[in-house]
């Protein structure tokens, strides 16, 4: 206590200490302490009680301090020394590396404090190899999880090369949600589909006739003890029937049927000459055929369309819109759609194609409106019409009664009227065609023409096509 009572540590002194106790507080405050002398000789080794693992470090003493460090933490100490005095700091920190007789090393943190009165040195010292063995462990299971995720990568990587190349028709499906985890190429052309479309859709929905459930119940039992045969399933876009084994596993907890499909004797024979056939009739036909999608962007041609087309490869066609490629462009092409989705199906319709060189092809299209699918497509038949019309021409060999109602007006009419007379027929004809194409939508009819609404009417009136309660 000091005189105005207060204590001795809160004024600001501390209480002199004996030396037995304060070397016994040094020792227990820190783990190791060194006391070293101006000359950088170790004077004094003091060790915790409760850290028994330096063993006994009384041979340090008189030694140099830098004889007992590595080279490399012999460095750093006199630097952190040099700086300490050059700046007057009392006690700085620093990690340094001891090293005994047998090249064993062990780290400590020290906090040096200089003593002004001589220039000597207390170092308190801090254990690291707790916190050095925890940072390796941390290492270690670092590198053991980089070791498994590399391994886990590989096993992806092989799994998805298998189920790509492979040529057997593969598939899992979760038994839980009774869905399509995944599925081979091979799989995938069995039931009528991609393997985007198909993964994740429902296995029931995939075949004719079958509840999930019922299904799911169906596979489960195949892979029971003393279970035989296959069930028999029919897929639903491709209308296939299959034979179909299943084999149960679990993976992460999840219940996995992996199935394995097969083609029906005497439906694989059938299907694969059929399949064959439309191959080579899209390559190697005379017509062009394309397949667009719902808006009319090409998907497929064949050889007959590029020729068509004056198009030098597929490449150069695929992801265009049909209306590039139709003289009339959009009107054509909404003309094809609305017609063909409305009806299923158009036989005839007559139109110009445009090539890639600002050249025109007369043309018969046919459409077909193919709807049974997620992404329904339309199938087009391009035909040229001038070779329909030469034939057409050789097969009649005279002229038509038109031409010759024309012919039989020269020396009664004038040519004025002889004119006049064939344009009105022309237009008629023409109206006519476009009335049919359209299924009666003057609207279309007059896009079609190129014609205002109020034009087309005019004409309906002037030639009797339209009644007066139509007006």
């Amino acid at each position: 206590m000091t005189t105005d009572g207060r204590q001795l540590i809160n004024a600001g002194k501390v209480p002199l200490v004996a030396p037995e106790v304060l070397s016994e507080i040094i020792a227990t405050a820190s783990d190791i302490a060194l006391f070293i002398g101006p000359d950088m000789r170790v004077v004094s080794v003091l060790v915790n009680p409760g850290h028994r693992s330096y063993g006994q470090l009384s041979g340090w003493e008189g030694k140099l301090l830098t004889s007992l460090l590595t080279t490399e933490s012999a460095e750093k100490f006199e630097r952190r020394f040099a700086e300490m005095t050059q700046k007057r700091r009392a006690q700085v920190q620093v990690e340094l590396n001891h090293v005994d007789q047998t090249r064993w090393e062990f780290p400590v943190r020290y906090a040096l404090h200089l003593m002004e009165t001589d220039g000597s040195i207390l170092m308190l010292g801090r254990d690291l190899r707790p916190i050095a063995e925890v940072q390796q462990q941390l290492v270690s299971a670092q590198l053991a999880l980089e070791r498994d995720y590399e391994a886990q990568r590989e096993a992806d990587t092989r799994y998805r090369v298998i189920m790509e190349v492979t040529r057997d028709p593969i598939m899992l499906v979760s038994a839980a949600s009774g869905r399509i985890a995944d599925l081979s190429p091979a799989a995938a052309a069995l039931m009528g589909g991609s393997r985007a479309e198909l993964t994740g859709a429902s296995i029931a929905q995939e075949f004719d006739g079958r509840r999930r459930s019922e299904l799911l119940e169906a596979l489960g039992g195949l892979a029971a003890p003393g279970t035989t045969g296959p069930i028999e399933v029919q897929a639903r876009r491709s209308q296939l029937r299959l034979n179909v084994h299943s084999t149960v596993f679990r993976a992460a907890g999840e219940r996995i049927l992996l199935c394995q499909l097969a083609v029906m004797d005497g439906a694989r024979g059938t299907s694969d000459e059929l399949a064959e056939n439309l191959s080579r009739l899209f390559h190697e036909g005379v017509d062009g055929v394309v397949f667009t999608d719902a808006e009319g962007v090409i998907k497929a041609a064949n050889e007959a369309f590029l020729n068509l087309t004056d198009a030098a490869s597929m490449s150069i066609v695929r992801g265009r819109s049909l209306a590039d490629f139709l003289v009339r462009g959009a009107v054509d092409l909404r003309m094809l759609i609305d017609n063909v989705k409305r009806t299923g199906t158009m036989r005839v319709y007559s139109t110009r194609l445009t090539t890639d060189f600002s050249g025109q092809v007369d043309v018969e299209i046919s459409a077909s409106w193919l709807n049974d699918r997620p992404k329904p497509v339309l199938g087009l038949i391009i035909r040229d019409a001038r070779r329909a019309d030469a034939l057409r021409r050789s097969v009649a060999g005279s002229p038509d009664s038109n031409a010759r109602d024309m012919v039989s007006l020269v020396g009664s009419s004038t040519l004025r009227d002889i004119v006049a007379e064939t344009t009105d027929v022309i237009e008629k004809m023409c109206i006519e065609t476009a009335l049919e194409l359209t299924r009666n939508n003057r609207v279309a009819a007059a896009e079609l023409l190129s014609l205002s609404r109020q034009s087309l009417y005019v004409k309906l009136r002037k030639f009797g096509l339209i009644n007066k309660d139509e007006e």
